[in-house]
């Protein structure tokens, strides 16, 4: 059985002193594919950094809504790297800053652009925003879709986002005994759409809460949707995997 972390963060701080020992260690465990993401440059490029050393380990490049002010400059330089297969996590958050609100939608929207140059997919990071996030979609399209990463438990989100052809991915969330929408929302997903990811070192799911999440978690995230879609955990890992590749243009 091998699963495909969708979106984590193995260029985040918490991984500084063991990040190396902790890629051998997940992929003893059957996670053969994963994808780093970026934040802001700096993070981006060490995203790329850490992916030119593995075969299988991938990058994505941006600016998220948090990082607002960045030169985006940067990412389009970024992305012509052939480990990049993805434009984000870029989108809006007004959960963390509703100041910025117009320089968040222009800053998604021009990175949206970058993909669309690079006929790459977009990773979308959307919190407190659901309206604007899903009105820039429609207006502003991106070519080659993407993923909504982290997806918030919302029906309504995932049925518009699904609507527009876009993936979904959860992560330790829908594990959470506070989760009360997580089942409904898993079963609005087709199987076709559905991903899984870690968003490491950030989120780890039950029982793992509160410790450092990385990718050995991910079992625990299938098992959660294998029990909700009444399915097998080896169903739900070769289901997403399969996803992650065809969404990121990947071969196995």
């Amino acid at each position: 059985m091998e699963f495909f972390d969708s979106h984590s963060h193995y260029n985040d701080e918490k991984f500084d002193e063991d990040r190396y020992e902790i890629m051998h260690k997940i992929q003893e465990e059957g996670v053969t594919k994963c994808i780093i993401a970026g934040y802001n440059v700096e993070s981006s490029k060490l995203a790329i950094e850490i992916a030119e050393q593995y075969g299988n380990i991938y990058a994505i490049v941006g600016i998220s809504p948090n990082d607002i002010g960045e030169n985006i400059e940067e990412i389009r330089k970024l992305a012509v790297n052939k480990k990049v297969v993805a434009i984000g996590e870029i989108g809006l958050d007004y959960y963390w800053n509703k100041e910025n609100k117009d320089e968040q939608k222009q800053t998604f929207i021009k990175q949206i652009d970058i993909a669309n140059d690079f006929n790459l997919p977009i990773v979308i990071h959307s919190r407190d925003a659901i309206a604007d996030t899903l009105e820039i979609l429609k207006t502003h399209k991106c070519k080659k879709n993407g993923v909504f990463h982290c997806c918030m438990l919302n029906p309504e989100l995932v049925k518009e986002a699904v609507k527009l052809g876009y993936y979904i991915s959860f992560a330790g969330p829908i594990t959470f005994k506070n989760s009360k929408n997580a089942g409904t929302v898993i079963k609005l997903v087709p199987d076709e759409r559905i991903l899984i990811e870690t968003d490491c070192q950030y989120l780890a799911p039950e029982p793992k809460r509160g410790t450092r999440n990385d990718s050995r978690n991910l079992k625990y995230i299938a098992q959660k949707i294998a029990d909700v879609k009444e399915k097998n955990i080896e169903e739900i890992a070769k289901i997403t995997y399969e996803n992650a590749e065809k969404i990121f243009e990947l071969k196995k």
